[in-house]
């Protein structure tokens, strides 16, 4: 009965948030807390509740003053240049901004933290996506895909997780894996160029007269090419300074640009190097472990304001200016603590877990490892890392030492749905990505899942091609 409505509530959230019937944040709250009294523990809502919101609030704690300290960073301008670089590479061309993307997505994920990877990548891409009018879903799906692949890296969570559940050395889990994903990066990539060749066809191949973050130009003409054959004519839009627009929604896209303006008035130069090397001394400290991460980003986020903006009153302006992204994350993940804590707390998800062992045909015996790739995508998704690693992966694992199946095959073999796991509705770090995109989590989901799930595939494919599955 557990198993059933575990299912069914899982499969009723996502309903209703992708024909957008509910908010996430209700969905999150309101869903399970039905569920919890059909189980007949609504008396013990409150404690799930409780375990549910103190087991995720170092998570939240960590995006609360990530979002400030990068935030911060990106006001100051010490991603400028990565911005400059991605806009030269991509020279307004709807299929080299996605690969761009994608590539950008790739490279900022060896900080290991999905939250931080996303902030940078929409920092710098959104402002593009907006002004041509490319579908803003392409840009979470393509970076989601990309963090997935990457969030394999050892000091990611899924191989430690892995290498602590099976008593293993995370890097005898990572290092022959990486022909594998490898593969499943270039499968990201080649997708990207393809996603983006249909966002050519939809636009034509365009040319940006002026590059918006380089120049305070007021005026960016977009002329249509004969790429789409749409023989498109010139547009005018507004940009920078003015803040001038046609209608409300301009407005808003002129205030994101303004994020990007090179004479903003929060701009510290002089303390470029500064802010570069706290930076890299902060991810540093983060890899390393030597301290935890929310500490490190609350010691960040103060230093970081404090240094920038000694003047009280400019360093409340960015904290004002950072509290709509502040408060929405941290609200979706006090949110997703329900859900979890309801999931957990009722036994659902371990119900969920041995189903799931349970209806394995005994002839997959000796092939657990590809049972287990498999099962990797739709648990991982409906599941937290730790419920997957810590609850699921030693029952499969056990199942397949009984017919010779290595305990190292299966740790490779259970890493496979990562790409699909990075936009699991429990992952706090996919609200960073679709509310700084301003994209509804139905319509991600709905794009991204197809995709990722093919890219997981494909990582399968190749470690049983390599034999290191």
């Amino acid at each position: 009965m557990l198993t059933i409505l575990g299912f069914a509530m899982i499969a009723t959230f996502l309903v209703l948030i992708m024909m957008k019937k509910m908010s996430p944040i209700a969905a999150l709250v309101l869903i399970p807390a039905l569920f919890c009294v059909f189980v007949g523990k609504g008396a013990k809502l409150g404690d799930y509740v409780i375990e549910g919101v103190t087991s995720l609030a170092p998570t939240a704690a960590m995006l609360m003053f990530a979002i400030v300290y990068f935030g911060v960073m990106i006001d100051v301008g010490l991603f400028d240049p990565i911005v400059r670089g991605i806009l030269k590479f991509c020279k307004a061309d709807p299929m080299r901004i996605v690969v761009g993307t994608a590539i950008l997505a790739a490279i900022v994920s060896l900080d290991g933290d999905g939250s931080t990877t996303f902030m940078i990548t929409v920092s710098a891409m959104y402002p593009l996506y907006k002004r041509l009018k490319m579908s803003l879903v392409v840009m979470t799906g393509v970076a989601a895909m990309a963090n997935g692949v990457m969030n394999t890296l050892p000091w990611g969570g899924p191989t430690a997780r892995a290498a602590t559940a099976l008593k293993l050395d995370a890097s005898d889990i990572f290092v022959p894996m990486i022909p594998a994903l490898a593969v499943g990066l270039l499968a990201v990539f080649v997708l990207s160029y393809f996603l983006g060749l249909r966002e050519r066809k939809r636009l034509g191949v365009l040319t940006l007269n002026e590059v918006l973050v380089e120049e305070k130009e007021t005026e960016t003409v977009l002329v249509g090419s004969a790429g789409s054959g749409s023989g498109a004519a010139k547009s005018p839009v507004t940009t920078g300074g003015s803040g001038s627009g046609t209608d409300a929604e301009d407005t808003e896209d002129d205030e994101r640009f303004q994020a990007l303006d090179p004479d903003r008035p929060t701009l510290r130069p002089k303390l470029y190097w500064f802010n570069a090397l706290l930076t890299v001394g902060l991810l540093t400290a983060m890899i390393m472990e030597w301290l935890p991460i929310p500490v490190l980003f609350l010691l960040g986020a103060a230093l970081v304001l404090t240094v920038n903006f000694p003047h009280i009153p400019d360093q409340k302006a960015r904290l004002a200016a950072h509290a709509d992204n502040v408060l929405n994350v941290s609200g979706m993940v006090f949110a997703a603590a329900v859900f979890t804590g309801v999931l957990q707390g009722t036994g659902m998800v371990d119900h969920m877990a041995k189903w799931m062992v349970d209806v394995i045909p005994e002839g997959m015996g000796p092939h657990m490892a590809l049972v287990t790739g498999v099962l990797s995508l739709p648990l991982t998704y409906f599941m937290s890392n730790d419920g997957f690693y810590f609850g699921v992966l030693p029952v499969l694992a056990e199942a397949g030492a009984a017919h010779g199946v290595t305990p190292l095959e299966m740790a490779r073999a259970s890493l496979v749905g990562q790409p699909l796991h990075m936009s699991s509705p429990l992952v706090p770090a996919v609200y960073v990505l679709v509310g700084m995109a301003k994209v509804e989590f139905g319509d991600h989901t709905k794009f991204v899942v197809k995709w990722a799930a093919l890219t997981c595939l494909i990582i399968l494919a190749a470690g049983m091609l390599f034999g290191i599955i």
